[in-house]
């Protein structure tokens, strides 16, 4: 044991521990390939089916003929089961017209209900004569051997779960020999019961098979079996028995191997199958013009030709019986044609199949290319890394492919694939915990100087720890705490309480802001900035914004109804906190600037300038936050926005139309809110129209509505300014902006 751990140990120092761990997993899926377990056995299904679906078998030429007993058949000639009569007439037909082979993807294993005896027997109201004649009639069953005695015709049986009769030994079977090792047919599907048709029918039929077949665990039928043992007998499937007695084949030979079946023989033809018997079909698209119906053989209306030199399969695509399957190429293919399909690959010689070799290849493929990614890929760049993963991953899928379409042989490729995967992943992993440790000390280095979301971006690219920036559309804020002074004063004996209270209104603005995506460019004393859209992609930047403003005034009111109680416990005096808010979006430009010693991530331009103007401004119009145009217009249709004012701020040419958030959408679509907003729109439109008076009028008609205090440092402001343009009007031209005479 202690060797043991020495020799890891020594492995682990000169591979490295994850090349150790990697060449485990290698040990460790090739027991799981030979284990071959649900989920793999799945993987590797569907890749066939994807290899189908992308290069289906093209019919070159069409042997097969399905005579489809469909919902127009049902419709004219009545319901399922038909008459024997009904039957021997559409062999008859069939064999007139030249069909060299008919097989019955149906079971006739009761009597005839119309058979002539039985119908004497239970008809009530015959006479004696009547019923003598009708037993002295050959039965429909009678009548349809002769049928089938005149023609080749093949008839369908089915294995059951469970026996329900004994076989009759007198009823033959066709002969099945086994070449190779013994024992091998153990591998066969066996089905305990064995259904077959009424003996009189069966007797002279020139071959029988079953028409069963088994569907995958997820439901789709990729293999049918071509051989099985059903009550005892080793017995060929329909299409099989079809070939036998389509060329003339007395004996079918079935060829074996250790590992179980390997192939079916026919005369001149020899068909691969899994350990199983089964064969993998190799679809075609679904073809309609294989289909004829029943009705119209029985009414001579089908061509000859059409007829002429085919195999002739008799099924239903009619949905109410219940024979529809799902396939690789569809999801809804009648069972019939399955073994049309069958038929039409081992004629036309595009049989797919997977060799006995094809477990070696997959083992030695997974072996030699992840030992190569073991040597190479620790030592390779990110790059090399992904197109070295990437050309893996097509020398897989390449050979697989290959296989597939030069010579018809199903390669699995997803376990190598999974395999190598699972290693690269490994290694990938290895790296990543390398790299963790270099982020962690750049964490470490780094995080008492800068913000969390920047120093997790430094972690993530340590490459962006230079000075520079790059221009974004932004949203910036501004937030100030109005008369902090005068509260700052009353803590003069008290700078700890202050600092407290700093930190008990500073804490839940901040969180407010990070929740709606914002971050913290810096706190000046009482004083937040903050942005939106970066470091980090916000498309709602406005939106979120604006909705931080309104929850940082919820919860400032919640610190001061705390406040409010705290004082009147105390005896002490209380001094509300309140705060002005101002939002601008534009473009800025974004980065990390400073020295070479210390850097801050910020923000620079001038639609930073005008939020900070913005937030100077909230005192003078009555509202805590004020918003730039290009941010009302992102956010107008889920906040209640009033127009302000067409300001000139100072140290800015261009004027800038100024907006107040008055709340959410439930606001905005109150009957108080669009009363004030009609009020505002006529004083702007007055105003800024020289109607003096009749700004006047519409700000005296607004004190008198509903909440109309929320507007009155607004009229106040107009008023004032109104009266001075009345002794000392705007100069011509004048478009309705103001100037403030303060930043």
């Amino acid at each position: 044991m202690k060797r043991l751990k020495i020799l890891r140990r020594w492995f682990a120092r000169k591979l490295g521990f994850a090349r150790v761990m990697c060449l485990a997993l290698l040990v460790v899926f090739a027991g799981a390939r030979l284990w071959d377990p649900p989920p793999i056995q799945e993987l590797r299904l569907r890749t066939f089916d994807m290899f189908q679906l992308i290069d289906p078998r093209h019919k070159a030429a069409r042997p097969v003929v399905i005579v489809d007993i469909d919902d127009k058949s049902l419709a004219r000639l009545g319901q399922w089961p038909w008459p024997r009569t009904r039957i021997a007439d559409l062999i008859q037909n069939l064999t007139n017209s030249g069909a060299v082979v008919i097989g019955f993807d149906v079971v006739f294993s009761e009597p005839d209900r119309l058979n002539p005896d039985l119908v004497a027997s239970q008809m009530r109201y015959l006479d004696d004569a009547t019923r003598a004649k009708l037993r002295e009639l050959p039965s429909n069953d009678q009548i349809l051997a002769e049928a089938i005695k005149r023609s080749r015709v093949v008839l369908g049986e089915t294995g059951q779960r469970a026996i329900s009769a004994e076989i009759d030994k007198t009823l033959p079977l066709t002969g099945v020999a086994t070449v190779g090792e013994d024992g091998a047919e153990n591998f066969l599907y066996e089905f305990p019961g064995l259904l077959r048709n009424v003996p009189v029918i069966e007797k002279v039929a020139a071959g029988r098979g079953l028409f069963t077949i088994r569907t995958e665990r997820d439901g789709l039928i990729r293999r049918v079996p071509m051989v099985m043992r059903a009550q005892g007998n080793i017995m060929p499937s329909l299409s099989l028995e079809i070939l036998r007695v389509a060329t003339g084949t007395p004996t079918l030979l079935v060829r074996t191997d250790k590992t179980g079946i390997r192939a079916v023989r026919l005369k001149g033809v020899e068909i691969p199958t899994d350990r199983n018997g089964q064969l993998w079909v190799h679809y075609a698209r679904q073809d309609p013009s294989i289909y004829v119906s029943a009705a119209d053989v029985l009414d001579n209306t089908v061509p000859p030709a059409k007829i002429a030199g085919k195999l002739v399969l008799v099924g239903t695509s009619a949905v109410g019986l219940n024979d529809i399957k799902t396939t690789p190429v569809s999801s809804t293919m009648p069972g019939v044609e399955i073994h049309a399909q069958v038929l039409e690959s081992v004629l036309s010689g595009a049989v797919i199949s997977q060799p006995n070799y094809a477990l070696g290849i997959e083992l030695l493929a997974a072996l030699i290319i992840g030992l190569l990614v073991i040597i190479f890929t620790p030592n390779l760049g990110p790059v090399r890394l992904v197109l070295a993963g990437a050309t893996f991953a097509a020398i897989l899928v390449g050979v697989s492919w290959f296989f597939y379409a030069q010579y018809r042989y199903l390669i699995d490729f997803t376990y190598p694939l999974l395999s190598t995967t699972a290693i690269y992943l490994t290694l990938i992993f290895a790296s990543f915990v390398r790299e963790q440790r270099q982020r962690v000390q750049i964490r470490g280095q780094f995080a008492q100087y800068m913000s969390p979301v920047l120093v997790e971006q430094l972690a993530q690219s340590p490459e962006k720890l230079v000075l520079g920036g790059e221009e974004r559309e932004m949203t910036i804020m501004f937030s100030d705490v109005r008369g902090f002074t005068t509260i700052s004063e009353s803590y003069k004996h008290d700078p700890q309480g202050l600092i407290a209270l700093m930190n008990r209104f500073l804490t839940p603005l901040t969180d407010v802001i990070i929740e709606r995506k914002g971050y913290i460019d810096k706190y000046m004393g009482d004083a937040i900035m903050a942005f939106w859209n970066a470091p980090l992609d916000d498309s709602e930047h406005e939106v979120n914004a604006c909705e931080a403003a309104i929850q940082m005034l919820e919860r400032i009111d919640a610190v001061n109804k705390e406040r409010e109680l705290e004082a009147a416990e105390g005896g002490h005096a209380y001094i509300p906190l309140n705060v002005g808010i101002g939002l601008n979006t534009g473009i800025g430009v974004v980065g990390n600037m400073g020295s070479d010693l210390k850097k801050n991530y910020s923000v620079l331009g001038d639609s930073v300038n005008l939020a900070s103007r913005l937030e100077g401004q909230s005192k003078e119009y009555g509202f805590p936050i004020i918003v730039g145009s290009r941010t009302a217009l992102a956010a107008k249709d889920k906040f209640a926005i009033l127009e302000l004012d067409f300001i000139m701020v100072k140290g800015k040419t261009e004027p800038e139309v100024i907006y107040a958030i008055a709340g959410r959408d439930d606001v905005m679509h109150s009957a108080a809110f669009q009363r004030l907003r009609n009020v505002t729109i006529e004083t702007l439109a007055c105003y800024r129209g020289r109607d003096w008076q009749g700004a006047l009028d519409a700000i005296e008609r607004g004190r008198k509505s509903e909440d109309a205090d929320t507007l009155e440092k607004l009229f106040r402001l107009y008023e004032a300014r109104i009266k001075d343009f009345q002794l000392n009007p705007p100069p011509e031209g004048w478009n309705g902006a103001y100037a403030l005479l303060t930043k």
